[in-house]
């Protein structure tokens, strides 16, 4: 198509569809909980209910085959994750962005699209604090 800008992306690749408070689409397939991508592998439900309860362990298998950039998204609202979980991801020489779940599904398509190495943990956007 003449003048088509559109990143040309392998097929299966997986990119956030739609979401709402209670629904994430990854290519149009429903998920009704938080879920996580690294490495080309969904994992849902992933994460706690609630953001306060996140911790070092719902983010260290992460590290393993390490990505450039892990997105968080934190629900509702862009909250920053506790002061240990920071200075473990920068042990860990991983990017760190904590985001709204809206943003950070947009951001995550956009550097999916890029052919960057990001993963992505996402709490369902109406998740609770």
């Amino acid at each position: 198509m003449k003048g088509d800008i559109s990143p040309l992306l392998a097929a299966g690749t997986l990119l956030f569809t739609a979401y709402d408070d209670h629904e994430i689409k990854l290519n149009h397939t429903k998920y009704h909980t938080g879920l996580s991508i690294h490495s080309g592998v969904v994992t849902a439900p992933w994460g706690p209910e609630r953001f306060s309860e996140l911790n070092i362990d719902d983010l260290s298998a992460f590290t393993q085959s390490a990505p450039e950039v892990l997105i968080l998204g934190t629900g509702r609202q862009t909250l920053f994750a506790s002061p240990e979980i920071m200075a473990f991801m920068a042990e860990q020489h991983i990017g760190f962005e904590c985001m709204d779940s809206r943003a950070a599904a947009r951001t995550y398509n956009i550097l999916v699209a890029e052919g960057r190495p990001v993963s992505i943990a996402l709490l369902l956007p109406g998740a609770r604090n």
